[in-house]
């Protein structure tokens, strides 16, 4: 064996072993790839802030890391244990009462009953939904817990990562397969694009959730906290969004009989909520990164799938960098042909 195919064998096996070790790696750490992800995501939005810091105020690099992972678990973390603890509240009292949640739906389906003369629901039908209910509640407590070991996961990651960041940075852009133009050009999209939508995406929720609240106070829907908050969480959702809230509660309350409060929360919704949301998207959108809205719709649905809640974020990204890697395969290997 030459000199040059035993450098071949090495290099191949050493690689082989690296791709080996990593999807075994990386199979093993999904559970936290959430907490992960959020850490990456606060790093980029707090890096310069970081520099600034250690560089220009001198402090140093492990009291800044503190500082600035402080206002992280203040700005970001508190808010969303607010949002958890409304939700394990809601929870706690449906398993308690359970009968609170069926009761409504009794009385929708009584109604519907009387006025189609079709049974919509027997009672076997509303003890299996009694049942079910404490299995949903297992199973969102499990995944607050899941939440909560993902957000003690984030603040140490996002510590470490303040620590090295510039060290993580340089070595990135050692390992990345371009030419320094193209490397500059894959940092800058990584970067305005997770800017984009970890400031948009939260920054829109709370909007919409806003606005929608006091359509749902305007027409007395039940609930408003929690209709509230579940209405941010449905700006996600592409294409359908905020109307998974506000639909089915024109829908209850046109059951019940309030026909100028359904009538006016479905106007409301369609003609304030959904418009709005179209707008603030558009003007986010090209205010921070000039992202085409195919890409985000597209995106967020691959990476809801992928990467769980952080897909909002890293999903566009994803889909972004694929059809960059095209572009730069086009450039580099394709327009130069004779």
């Amino acid at each position: 064996m030459s000199n040059n195919e035993r450098d071949q064998y090495w290099k191949l096996s050493l690689l082989s072993i690296i791709v080996v070790m990593g999807v075994i790696l990386f199979r093993e750490i999904t559970p936290f790839l959430g907490g992960l992800l959020g850490a990456l995501t606060i790093y980029i939005l707090v890096r310069r802030q970081m520099n600034y810091l250690a560089d220009r105020r001198g402090w140093r690099r492990s009291l800044a890391a503190v500082a600035i992972t402080s206002e992280a678990i203040l700005c970001f973390l508190v808010p969303l244990g607010l949002v958890v603890w409304l939700l394990v509240n809601t929870i706690t009292n449906i398993n308690l009462d359970p009968q609170a949640i069926i009761a409504p739906i009794e009385q929708t389906v009584n109604l519907l009953e009387k006025k189609t003369g079709y049974d919509v629901m027997s009672t076997d039908t509303v003890s299996f939904l009694i049942s079910l209910l404490p299995k949903i509640g297992q199973f969102l407590m499990n995944s607050i817990s899941s939440l909560s070991i993902n957000l003690f996961v984030l603040v140490i990651v996002l510590y470490f990562l303040l620590m090295g960041g510039r060290k993580m940075e340089r070595y990135i852009g050692e390992i990345l397969p371009f030419n320094a133009i193209n490397t500059r050009e894959v940092l800058f999209e990584i970067y305005h694009i997770v800017q984009s939508n970890a400031i948009g995406i939260p920054l829109l929720a709370v909007i919409q959730g806003l606005i929608a609240t006091i359509g749902y106070w305007i027409f007395d829907a039940p609930n408003l906290l929690l209709a509230g908050v579940l209405t941010c969480f449905a700006t996600i959702i592409p294409m359908v969004g905020t109307a998974l809230v506000w639909v089915p509660i024109a829908i209850y309350k046109m059951v019940m009989g309030s026909w100028f409060d359904a009538i006016g929360l479905l106007l409301y919704g369609g003609l304030v909520v959904a418009q709005l949301d179209n707008l603030i998207r558009f003007i986010l959108q090209k205010k921070m990164a000039d992202t085409h809205p195919l890409i985000t719709i597209f995106g967020v649905v691959i990476g809801l799938s992928l990467f769980g809640f952080m897909g909002v974020i890293f999903g566009p990204l994803l889909l972004a960098l694929f059809l960059l890697f095209v572009d730069m395969f086009k450039r580099e290997y394709l327009d130069g042909r004779k």
